[in-house]
């Protein structure tokens, strides 16, 4: 018969199942569904090209698999001189965030790690971009919405060189580059806040102090000067002490001011000084830039990932089929399958 025939090469030895397959046999197998394999995977090699090209060539929103771009932004953590309750509260925030820092990681650096996973960072960034309505999230937004910023969101620490990473990956590199200096300037803030950097947080009340006091330095002025006309234009008798008093109250309270001036300039020059000598708590290395080459999809790697998908799926195939012709070929397996030839239905 004709089956029988097609399938002759794949077992000598049918009557001894025991018996080992040769090489020859699968090689024989390969050769006879050669042309359904060299078929079957230039086919998928030539839909893998045609899809990449096509990705590549559509818009981005449009796109299938769009170019993706992760800008990031590296910062630098310092670790703590000593150990104290700090240290151990802060090991607890990295515990909870499923991070491990070892036995001589840093109570801050386990805090940026806890911050980078906390909801407040994750709804901060997300109520300034709106990524809700960007990822097209319905069903529990909120919720769904931590979920997919936690693998766009992504945040590293390197222990060696005590470096923190924030990137995100968008298809839009310029506003992937947005959010990621959002969320740079959200955690800065978010250090200062806990006054985690006493530096930092003395510098600023010395600005505010030193603006107020110029302010009042030059409101007092300002009275003085309106006194000043109003004594030139001519006063009675009767006023002139009250003036002589109203004077010398704002000449008193204008050198107070100015020494108080004086005073807070000296300590923030200081303190300037001071600062430059030591390494701040949370110090920003390199801000993100907008990238010129994308970060994924690899089509090339796609495109061997299919073909040799292709490939092994083939040669399953094959030796399925094989299989399916000897069962065919074989009245044992048949009866047990219960199947029967064309000649056996027909009777």
């Amino acid at each position: 018969m004709e089956n029988s025939q097609n399938t002759e090469f794949v077992s000598k030895n049918t009557d001894n199942p025991d018996d080992e397959i040769s090489l020859l046999d699968l090689i024989a197998v390969l050769l006879h569904y050669k042309f359904m394999i060299i078929a079957v995977t230039g086919f998928a090699m030539f839909v893998a090209v045609v899809f990449s090209i096509i990705s590549l060539k559509l818009p981005p929103e449009k796109s299938p698999l769009p170019n993706s771009y992760t800008p990031q932004a590296h910062m630098l953590i310092k670790e703590e001189s000593g150990a104290g309750g700090i240290s151990s509260s802060m090991s607890s925030l990295a515990s909870l965030a499923g991070v491990s820092l070892g036995g001589g990681g840093s109570s801050r650096s386990a805090l940026a790690v806890y911050l980078s996973t906390s909801n407040e960072y994750l709804d901060a960034v997300n109520k300034k971009f709106n990524l809700t309505e960007r990822y097209k999230i319905e069903k529990a937004p909120l919720a769904n919405t931590r979920k997919a910023m936690k693998k766009t969101l992504v945040s590293d620490f390197d222990e060696e060189s005590s470096v923190f990473t924030i990137g995100f990956t968008d298809i839009d590199p310029v506003f992937a580059r947005d959010v990621v200096n959002f969320a740079v300037d959200w955690m800065q803030n978010r250090f200062d806040e806990l006054g985690l950097d006493t530096n930092r947080i003395e510098k600023k009340n010395l600005e505010a102090n030193i603006e107020a006091t110029y302010k009042e330095i030059l409101k007092l002025e300002k009275e003085a000067q309106n006194l000043g006309a109003s004594v030139n234009k001519g006063v009675s008798v009767w006023g002139a002490p009250n003036v002589s008093i109203e004077t010398s109250r704002i000449q008193m309270e204008l050198s107070a001011q100015q020494k108080v001036y004086e005073q807070l300039k000296t300590q923030y020059e200081l303190l300037k000084v001071k600062m430059q000598s030591e390494q701040p708590v949370f110090q920003i290395l390199e801000r993100p830039e907008i990238p010129d080459l994308k970060s994924k999809p690899s089509r090339g790697k796609l495109c061997i990932i299919i073909t040799f998908a292709a490939f092994f799926m083939s040669v399953f195939a094959a030796f399925a089929l094989n299989a399916w012709q000897n069962i065919k070929n074989d009245p044992e397996a048949r009866k047990k399958l219960n199947l029967k030839t064309k000649e056996e239905k027909r009777v």
